[in-house]
Protein backbone atom coordinates (compact mmCIF):
# COMPACT_ATOMS: atom_id res chain seq x y z
CA UNK A 1 0.00 0.00 0.00
CA UNK A 2 2.43 2.44 0.80
CA UNK A 3 4.72 1.95 -2.45
CA UNK A 4 0.98 2.21 -4.39
CA UNK A 5 0.18 5.75 -2.47
CA UNK A 6 3.86 6.78 -3.19
CA UNK A 7 3.42 5.98 -7.23
CA UNK A 8 -0.01 8.10 -6.84
CA UNK A 9 1.48 10.98 -4.92
CA UNK A 10 4.15 11.93 -7.39
CA UNK A 11 2.23 10.90 -10.58
CA UNK A 12 -0.41 13.84 -8.36
CA UNK A 13 2.64 16.42 -8.41
CA UNK A 14 3.29 15.93 -11.87
CA UNK A 15 0.31 16.13 -13.49
CA UNK A 16 0.17 19.50 -11.55
CA UNK A 17 3.12 20.69 -12.29
CA UNK A 18 1.58 20.16 -15.85
CA UNK A 19 -1.55 22.35 -15.57
CA UNK A 20 0.51 24.90 -13.83
CA UNK A 21 2.63 25.36 -16.46
CA UNK A 22 -0.79 25.46 -18.90
CA UNK A 23 -2.27 29.04 -18.60
CA UNK A 24 -5.85 28.10 -18.12
CA UNK A 25 -8.05 31.25 -17.45
CA UNK A 26 -11.95 30.34 -17.11
CA UNK A 27 -13.15 30.02 -20.62
CA UNK A 28 -10.01 29.28 -22.02
CA UNK A 29 -9.22 25.74 -20.82
CA UNK A 30 -9.16 23.89 -23.87
CA UNK A 31 -5.12 23.20 -23.77
CA UNK A 32 -5.19 22.34 -20.29
CA UNK A 33 -8.72 20.52 -21.23
CA UNK A 34 -6.73 18.37 -23.69
CA UNK A 35 -3.41 17.30 -21.92
CA UNK A 36 -6.17 16.10 -18.88
CA UNK A 37 -7.61 13.95 -21.45
CA UNK A 38 -4.63 12.47 -22.76
CA UNK A 39 -3.67 12.24 -18.83
CA UNK A 40 -6.69 10.22 -18.47
CA UNK A 41 -6.47 8.05 -21.15
CA UNK A 42 -2.83 6.94 -20.53
CA UNK A 43 -4.25 5.94 -16.97
CA UNK A 44 -7.00 3.84 -19.42
CA UNK A 45 -9.94 5.65 -18.73
CA UNK A 46 -11.63 7.22 -22.02
CA UNK A 47 -13.08 10.62 -21.19
CA UNK A 48 -16.80 11.98 -22.36
CA UNK A 49 -16.55 15.48 -23.08
CA UNK A 50 -18.82 18.48 -23.25
CA UNK A 51 -16.94 21.79 -24.62
CA UNK A 52 -13.92 21.88 -22.02
CA UNK A 53 -15.73 19.89 -19.09
CA UNK A 54 -14.58 15.81 -18.92
CA UNK A 55 -15.80 13.32 -17.11
CA UNK A 56 -14.56 9.56 -16.24
CA UNK A 57 -16.57 6.40 -14.42
CA UNK A 58 -15.35 3.76 -12.69
CA UNK A 59 -15.24 0.63 -14.22
CA UNK A 60 -18.51 -1.56 -14.39
CA UNK A 61 -20.55 1.42 -13.57
CA UNK A 62 -23.65 -0.46 -12.28
CA UNK A 63 -27.03 1.35 -12.16
CA UNK A 64 -28.31 -0.43 -9.58
CA UNK A 65 -25.65 0.83 -7.48
CA UNK A 66 -26.01 4.59 -6.38
CA UNK A 67 -23.39 7.04 -8.07
CA UNK A 68 -20.87 9.58 -5.93
CA UNK A 69 -19.15 12.26 -7.56
CA UNK A 70 -16.15 13.51 -7.29
CA UNK A 71 -15.20 17.41 -8.82
CA UNK A 72 -12.95 20.00 -8.84
CA UNK A 73 -11.96 22.71 -11.47
CA UNK A 74 -9.16 23.19 -14.07
CA UNK A 75 -9.60 27.01 -14.70
CA UNK A 76 -7.88 29.46 -12.83
CA UNK A 77 -7.95 33.04 -12.14
CA UNK A 78 -5.81 35.42 -13.74
CA UNK A 79 -2.80 35.80 -11.94
CA UNK A 80 -2.62 39.45 -9.33
CA UNK A 81 0.08 42.06 -9.39
CA UNK A 82 2.72 41.38 -6.95
CA UNK A 83 3.92 37.54 -8.01
CA UNK A 84 7.54 37.51 -7.42
CA UNK A 85 7.66 33.84 -8.93
CA UNK A 86 6.65 33.08 -12.48
CA UNK A 87 2.83 31.82 -12.21
CA UNK A 88 2.93 29.66 -15.15
CA UNK A 89 6.87 27.81 -14.29
CA UNK A 90 5.79 24.98 -11.25
CA UNK A 91 8.62 25.67 -8.44
CA UNK A 92 9.33 23.25 -5.62
CA UNK A 93 11.01 24.59 -2.71
CA UNK A 94 11.79 22.15 -0.34
CA UNK A 95 7.75 20.88 0.88
CA UNK A 96 6.34 24.37 -0.96
CA UNK A 97 4.82 23.91 -4.61
CA UNK A 98 4.41 27.54 -6.04
CA UNK A 99 2.19 28.40 -9.35
CA UNK A 100 -0.99 29.48 -10.30
CA UNK A 101 -4.07 27.49 -9.40
CA UNK A 102 -1.38 25.00 -7.25
CA UNK A 103 -3.98 26.08 -4.43
CA UNK A 104 -7.43 26.51 -6.02
CA UNK A 105 -8.11 24.70 -7.04
CA UNK A 106 -5.07 21.93 -8.79
CA UNK A 107 -3.95 20.12 -5.62
CA UNK A 108 -8.03 19.42 -5.21
CA UNK A 109 -8.48 18.34 -8.69
CA UNK A 110 -5.11 16.19 -8.92
CA UNK A 111 -5.89 14.58 -5.52
CA UNK A 112 -9.65 13.82 -5.99
CA UNK A 113 -8.23 12.44 -9.22
CA UNK A 114 -6.19 10.08 -8.04
CA UNK A 115 -8.11 9.00 -5.27
CA UNK A 116 -10.50 8.43 -8.19
CA UNK A 117 -7.73 5.92 -9.59
CA UNK A 118 -7.02 4.43 -6.21
CA UNK A 119 -10.89 3.79 -5.31
CA UNK A 120 -12.05 2.31 -8.89
CA UNK A 121 -9.35 -0.13 -8.60
CA UNK A 122 -11.40 -1.97 -5.55
CA UNK A 123 -14.94 -3.38 -4.98
CA UNK A 124 -16.91 -0.85 -3.85
CA UNK A 125 -20.70 -0.98 -3.39
CA UNK A 126 -21.23 2.33 -5.17
CA UNK A 127 -20.15 3.56 -9.21
CA UNK A 128 -17.95 6.81 -9.17
CA UNK A 129 -17.87 9.57 -11.66
CA UNK A 130 -14.71 12.20 -11.62
CA UNK A 131 -15.98 15.08 -12.96
CA UNK A 132 -12.96 17.70 -14.41
CA UNK A 133 -15.08 20.73 -14.66
CA UNK A 134 -14.28 24.42 -16.54
CA UNK A 135 -15.48 27.89 -16.17
CA UNK A 136 -15.83 27.53 -12.26
CA UNK A 137 -13.87 30.95 -11.19
CA UNK A 138 -17.07 32.53 -13.01
CA UNK A 139 -19.69 30.87 -12.36
CA UNK A 140 -20.17 30.06 -16.08
CA UNK A 141 -22.88 28.40 -17.60
CA UNK A 142 -20.62 26.11 -19.70
CA UNK A 143 -19.13 24.90 -16.69
CA UNK A 144 -20.61 22.36 -14.13
CA UNK A 145 -23.87 23.22 -14.92
CA UNK A 146 -23.99 22.48 -18.11
CA UNK A 147 -22.66 19.03 -17.41
CA UNK A 148 -24.37 17.81 -14.16
CA UNK A 149 -28.00 17.07 -16.28
CA UNK A 150 -26.27 14.80 -18.26
CA UNK A 151 -24.79 12.52 -15.60
CA UNK A 152 -26.60 9.79 -14.15
CA UNK A 153 -28.32 9.61 -10.40
CA UNK A 154 -25.95 10.91 -8.34
CA UNK A 155 -26.28 9.83 -4.50
CA UNK A 156 -23.51 12.18 -2.95
CA UNK A 157 -20.93 14.37 -4.31
CA UNK A 158 -17.57 15.94 -3.48
CA UNK A 159 -16.52 19.22 -4.52
CA UNK A 160 -12.55 19.51 -3.93
CA UNK A 161 -11.31 23.49 -2.87
CA UNK A 162 -9.06 24.50 -0.43
CA UNK A 163 -10.37 23.95 2.89
CA UNK A 164 -7.89 22.48 5.21
CA UNK A 165 -9.49 19.05 4.24
CA UNK A 166 -12.55 20.19 6.76
CA UNK A 167 -15.91 19.17 5.31
CA UNK A 168 -17.54 22.29 4.21
CA UNK A 169 -20.99 21.12 4.87
CA UNK A 170 -22.78 24.52 3.64
CA UNK A 171 -21.71 27.25 1.57
CA UNK A 172 -22.87 30.47 1.08
CA UNK A 173 -24.64 31.45 -2.21
CA UNK A 174 -24.56 35.02 -4.42
CA UNK A 175 -27.01 37.33 -5.34
CA UNK A 176 -25.69 40.29 -6.94
CA UNK A 177 -28.05 43.13 -7.73
CA UNK A 178 -27.79 46.31 -10.01
CA UNK A 179 -29.66 48.92 -8.46
CA UNK A 180 -30.58 52.74 -9.95
CA UNK A 181 -31.97 55.35 -8.03
CA UNK A 182 -33.39 57.93 -10.14
CA UNK A 183 -33.77 61.89 -9.55
CA UNK A 184 -33.94 65.43 -11.95
CA UNK A 185 -31.06 66.96 -12.88
CA UNK A 186 -30.43 70.88 -12.35
CA UNK A 187 -27.74 73.19 -11.83
CA UNK A 188 -25.68 72.58 -8.50
CA UNK A 189 -25.40 76.55 -8.02
CA UNK A 190 -29.26 76.83 -7.44
CA UNK A 191 -31.90 75.26 -5.19
CA UNK A 192 -33.27 72.89 -8.03
CA UNK A 193 -33.18 69.51 -8.95
CA UNK A 194 -33.58 65.81 -7.57
CA UNK A 195 -30.40 64.43 -6.27
CA UNK A 196 -29.74 60.93 -7.22
CA UNK A 197 -26.62 60.32 -5.34
CA UNK A 198 -29.17 61.53 -2.16
CA UNK A 199 -32.08 59.20 -2.59
CA UNK A 200 -29.57 56.54 -3.41
CA UNK A 201 -27.69 56.99 0.24
CA UNK A 202 -31.16 56.09 2.06
CA UNK A 203 -31.16 52.48 -0.11
CA UNK A 204 -27.69 51.98 0.75
CA UNK A 205 -27.71 52.60 4.40
CA UNK A 206 -30.36 50.54 4.40
CA UNK A 207 -28.55 47.47 2.65
CA UNK A 208 -25.59 48.58 5.94
CA UNK A 209 -28.01 48.14 7.91
CA UNK A 210 -31.21 45.67 7.57
CA UNK A 211 -30.17 42.21 9.09
CA UNK A 212 -32.71 39.11 7.56
CA UNK A 213 -34.19 37.58 10.37
CA UNK A 214 -33.20 33.56 10.26
CA UNK A 215 -29.62 33.20 10.56
CA UNK A 216 -27.95 29.56 9.82
CA UNK A 217 -25.84 27.55 12.50
CA UNK A 218 -23.25 27.02 10.05
CA UNK A 219 -23.18 30.48 7.95
CA UNK A 220 -24.58 32.77 10.10
CA UNK A 221 -26.66 35.72 8.78
CA UNK A 222 -27.16 36.85 4.99
CA UNK A 223 -24.72 39.48 4.48
CA UNK A 224 -25.01 42.35 2.32
CA UNK A 225 -22.20 44.74 0.92
CA UNK A 226 -22.66 47.51 -1.51
CA UNK A 227 -19.55 47.18 -3.81
CA UNK A 228 -19.65 50.00 -6.19
CA UNK A 229 -20.95 53.15 -6.98
CA UNK A 230 -21.58 55.60 -10.03
CA UNK A 231 -23.14 58.80 -10.31
CA UNK A 232 -22.84 62.23 -12.13
CA UNK A 233 -21.61 63.58 -15.20
CA UNK A 234 -19.60 66.86 -13.83
CA UNK A 235 -19.34 68.74 -10.72
CA UNK A 236 -21.70 71.88 -10.85
CA UNK A 237 -24.64 69.24 -12.25
CA UNK A 238 -27.24 67.73 -9.55
CA UNK A 239 -27.07 64.14 -10.78
CA UNK A 240 -30.52 62.21 -12.15
CA UNK A 241 -28.98 58.79 -11.57
CA UNK A 242 -27.06 56.94 -9.54
CA UNK A 243 -26.26 53.26 -10.24
CA UNK A 244 -24.80 50.97 -7.25
CA UNK A 245 -23.95 47.35 -6.76
CA UNK A 246 -24.58 45.32 -4.07
CA UNK A 247 -22.91 41.52 -3.43
CA UNK A 248 -25.31 39.09 -1.32
CA UNK A 249 -23.73 36.49 0.29
CA UNK A 250 -27.44 34.08 1.03
CA UNK A 251 -27.49 31.61 3.91
CA UNK A 252 -29.56 27.86 3.00
CA UNK A 253 -32.48 29.24 4.68
CA UNK A 254 -33.47 31.97 1.98
CA UNK A 255 -33.62 31.21 -1.91
CA UNK A 256 -31.98 34.00 -3.46
CA UNK A 257 -35.68 34.60 -4.65
CA UNK A 258 -36.56 34.92 -1.26
CA UNK A 259 -34.12 37.39 -0.75
CA UNK A 260 -35.37 39.45 -3.84
CA UNK A 261 -38.80 40.06 -3.11
CA UNK A 262 -37.45 41.07 0.38
CA UNK A 263 -35.14 44.21 -0.80
CA UNK A 264 -37.47 44.62 -3.74
CA UNK A 265 -40.23 45.58 -0.82
CA UNK A 266 -37.89 47.49 1.53
CA UNK A 267 -35.97 49.78 -1.03
CA UNK A 268 -37.00 52.52 -2.95
CA UNK A 269 -34.33 52.11 -6.16
CA UNK A 270 -35.09 50.19 -9.25
CA UNK A 271 -33.49 46.45 -8.26
CA UNK A 272 -32.10 44.39 -10.91
CA UNK A 273 -30.82 40.51 -9.90
CA UNK A 274 -27.73 39.53 -12.72
CA UNK A 275 -28.87 35.60 -11.85
CA UNK A 276 -30.88 33.75 -9.08
CA UNK A 277 -28.94 30.84 -10.06
CA UNK A 278 -26.35 31.09 -7.44
CA UNK A 279 -28.15 29.80 -4.13
CA UNK A 280 -26.25 28.55 -0.76
CA UNK A 281 -26.32 24.88 -0.45
CA UNK A 282 -25.66 22.50 2.15
CA UNK A 283 -25.73 18.23 3.61
CA UNK A 284 -26.94 16.99 6.25
CA UNK A 285 -24.67 16.38 8.91
CA UNK A 286 -26.13 12.83 9.29
CA UNK A 287 -24.64 11.95 5.94
CA UNK A 288 -22.40 8.87 6.27
CA UNK A 289 -19.48 10.32 4.56
CA UNK A 290 -19.74 13.53 6.98
CA UNK A 291 -20.02 11.08 10.19
CA UNK A 292 -17.38 9.21 9.12
CA UNK A 293 -15.70 12.24 8.62
CA UNK A 294 -16.45 13.68 12.12
CA UNK A 295 -15.04 9.91 13.69
CA UNK A 296 -11.43 11.09 12.62
CA UNK A 297 -12.02 14.38 14.23
CA UNK A 298 -12.72 16.51 11.02
CA UNK A 299 -14.76 19.20 12.45
CA UNK A 300 -17.64 20.08 9.89
CA UNK A 301 -18.13 23.68 8.92
CA UNK A 302 -20.16 26.60 6.75
CA UNK A 303 -18.39 27.94 3.83
CA UNK A 304 -18.67 31.80 3.06
CA UNK A 305 -17.06 31.43 -0.38
CA UNK A 306 -19.04 30.09 -3.17
CA UNK A 307 -18.35 26.94 -5.59
CA UNK A 308 -20.01 24.44 -8.45
CA UNK A 309 -21.66 22.78 -5.39
CA UNK A 310 -24.51 25.67 -6.37
CA UNK A 311 -24.98 23.73 -9.41
CA UNK A 312 -25.81 20.40 -7.80
CA UNK A 313 -29.26 19.61 -6.98
CA UNK A 314 -27.94 16.43 -4.32
CA UNK A 315 -26.29 16.53 -1.77
CA UNK A 316 -22.82 17.64 -1.40
CA UNK A 317 -19.76 19.05 0.58
CA UNK A 318 -16.68 20.75 -0.33
CA UNK A 319 -13.25 19.35 1.03
CA UNK A 320 -9.82 19.66 -0.44
CA UNK A 321 -6.15 20.41 0.46
CA UNK A 322 -4.85 23.96 1.23
CA UNK A 323 -6.21 27.07 2.62
CA UNK A 324 -8.85 29.67 0.88
CA UNK A 325 -6.38 32.39 2.08
CA UNK A 326 -3.98 31.55 -0.59
CA UNK A 327 -6.27 31.15 -3.64
CA UNK A 328 -6.27 34.51 -5.70
CA UNK A 329 -3.24 35.77 -4.10
CA UNK A 330 0.48 36.67 -5.64
CA UNK A 331 2.53 33.89 -4.89
CA UNK A 332 -0.21 31.12 -4.81
CA UNK A 333 1.58 27.92 -3.30
CA UNK A 334 0.17 24.41 -1.80
CA UNK A 335 2.85 21.98 0.32
CA UNK A 336 3.43 18.99 -1.53
CA UNK A 337 2.44 17.29 2.14
CA UNK A 338 -1.09 18.26 1.57
CA UNK A 339 -1.53 16.71 -1.61
CA UNK A 340 -0.57 13.72 -0.14
CA UNK A 341 -2.48 13.91 3.30
CA UNK A 342 -5.53 14.77 0.96
CA UNK A 343 -5.10 11.68 -1.62
CA UNK A 344 -4.93 8.81 1.30
CA UNK A 345 -7.66 10.72 3.44
CA UNK A 346 -10.10 10.72 0.96
CA UNK A 347 -9.40 7.25 0.01
CA UNK A 348 -9.68 6.40 3.67
CA UNK A 349 -13.24 8.25 3.87
CA UNK A 350 -14.72 6.87 0.92
CA UNK A 351 -13.14 3.31 0.55
CA UNK A 352 -16.29 0.77 1.53
CA UNK A 353 -18.63 3.47 2.17
CA UNK A 354 -21.82 2.37 2.83
CA UNK A 355 -24.82 5.73 1.08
Amino acid sequence: MEQDIDAVYYNAVDLLKEMINTPSFSREELEVSEKIEAYMLQMGYVPQRKGNNLWISSDGFDPLKPTILLNSHMDTVKPVSGWTKDPFAPLVEDDVLYGLGSNDAGASFVSLLHAFFMLSAKKQDYNLIFLASCEEEVSGKEGAESVVPELPEIAFGIVGEPTGMKPAVAEKGLLVLDCTSRGKAGHAARNEGDNAIYKAMKDIEWFRNFEFPNISDLLGAVKMTVTMINAGTQHNVVPDKCDFVVDVRSNELYSNEELYAIIDKHTGCEVKARSFRLNSSSIPLENPFVQRAVMIGKEPYGSPTLSDQTFMPFPTLKMGPGDSARSHTADEYILLSEIREAIELYVKLLDRLCI
